[in-house]
């Protein structure tokens, strides 16, 4: 890994590509400490020390560019995020647009429709949030981040459009710095926001569980914290390059005096064939309550159990009660088997493996074949998603157990690694192509 960094920047071409996407990340994290206007600044710490909790807050942290701030790219990547997932869902359900997966021009426009989908959940988050900042809801720790107006005493209808309208064009430009990262930079620009997002965060993180722990003289904790965020990383590096490799035998074909076919390939199946995407799924089904009961009339008072109690369990600091813990672990198990069901296709893939002459050895062409996929996919995706729900709940366990709030959290980790590993296989393969270009020459 050494030499790959040194060589890294011995090439004047990848040299360039690795300083663009360096200054790509500094506008992007300047632009997530810089405060939306109309937010009382004076009330940002508190905000801040609620995004420290491994609760709500802190998740949409995790995908937002500086939520906790409040910035101007607060809402970071998450719109997108979610419209990239609606629009692979859509490929499932509505038939057009499976179609248009298949072809290059079709995926460009399901690539046009994204950003549009993008900007349209951008305006309806950021106007949730406004909202939110306004009551003092509990998912901000109850702090009111626009004040009210001196003279009617509700919300400014004009610094709440202000901060609506920037919020989404920050969203707008978070885009197209991922993009632009994607074309002329390294590695994929969305996957590397939200790295950067984690990792500037984590500085600060292991500072709290230090002052809290070592600090305090409980140095054994701090030691047992480190060791799991050291465990963690060597799992998840384990399991992301675990795979199953089913083998594939083509038959051999004679035209005129050629005799082609008969040679063998493998279909990799990765254990963790779903990524991070049931996290994703999974923490923000978990969100969902929270933000309805805040819609709830303060004067309700026969709903006030029911508001207490999601507050408790589903809350800003909801990461470290029990009930979460099992909901988010119960959550990511059943989105992993449903979006590994949407991933990967027995049927088609098996037609594909007999539409170009393929067949797996001992098995038979056609039912047996998709039945025979069938059944190793479900014995790999159950260690896939058992790994994804211990990962995320782990450091939530010991957060529980000590009453520590840890910032990190095993969504963080999978991400960081994931998005590592793939940044340097491709600055591998780009050496190797330099290297054989020069061979050639």
């Amino acid at each position: 890994m050494l030499s790959v960094y040194r060589h890294m920047f011995t090439i004047p071409d990848l040299r360039r590509k690795v300083f663009f996407t360096l200054g790509m990340f500094a506008v992007y994290r300047l632009g997530a400490n810089v405060p939306t206007p109309g937010i009382n600044l004076a009330r940002l710490d508190q905000l801040g020390q609620a995004a420290e909790q491994s609760g709500i807050l802190g998740l949409l942290s995790l995908f937002g560019g500086g939520l906790e701030n409040f910035a101007v790219l607060g809402l970071g990547i998450l719109p997108y995020i979610t419209a990239s997932i609606v629009m692979q869902l859509m490929g499932i359900v509505v038939p057009r647009i499976q179609a248009l997966q298949e072809e290059d021009a079709g995926r460009k426009q399901i690539t046009q429709w994204t950003r549009y989908l993008t900007i349209v959940l951008a305006l309806i988050q950021s106007t949730t949030f406004v909202y939110l900042a306004f009551s003092g809801s509990s998912i901000l720790n109850g702090v009111q981040l626009i004040l009210p107006s001196p003279t009617t005493g509700k919300l400014p209808i004009g610094i709440a459009l202000l901060a609506v309208l920037t919020m989404t064009a920050g969203t707008a430009f978070v885009m197209w710095i991922g993009e632009l990262i994607t074309q002329k930079g390294i590695g994929n620009g969305m996957s590397l926001l939200i790295f950067v997002s984690i990792v500037s965060a984590m500085p600060g993180q292991f500072t709290t569980i230090y002052q809290l722990t070592a600090a305090a003289g409980n140095w054994g904790r701090f030691a047992v914290f480190m060791l799991t965020f050291l465990f963690l990383i060597i799992v998840i590096l384990y399991v992301d390059q675990g795979q199953r490799r089913i083998p594939i035998q083509f038959a051999k074909r004679v035209r005129g005096r050629r005799m082609l076919g008969g040679n063998s390939t493998y279909i990799p199946l990765k254990v963790n064939t779903a990524g991070v995407i049931p996290v994703i799924f999974a923490t923000s089904f978990l969100i969902f309550p929270a933000l309805v009961v805040t819609l709830i009339p303060s004067n309700a008072t026969w709903l006030e159990t029911v508001r207490v109690w999601v507050d408790t369990n589903y809350g800003y600091t909801a990461g470290s009660t029990w009930i979460y813990i099992f909901s988010l672990f119960f959550l990511i198990v059943f989105f992993t088997y449903f979006y590994t069901a949407i991933q990967f296709d027995p049927y088609k893939q098996a037609d594909s493996i007999q539409r170009q002459g393929g067949f797996i050895p001992g098995v038979r062409p056609g039912r047996a074949t998709v039945a025979h996929l069938e059944h190793i996919l479900n014995r790999i995706t159950l260690p896939g998603a058992l790994f994804l729900g211990f990962v995320s709940i782990l450091p939530s366990i010991l957060s529980n157990i000590w009453n520590i709030p840890i910032g990190f959290s095993g969504v963080s980790l999978l991400i960081v690694v994931g998005v590592a590993l793939e940044t340097m296989k491709q600055v591998e393969s780009q050496l190797t192509m330099r290297n054989y270009e020069g061979f050639l020459t």
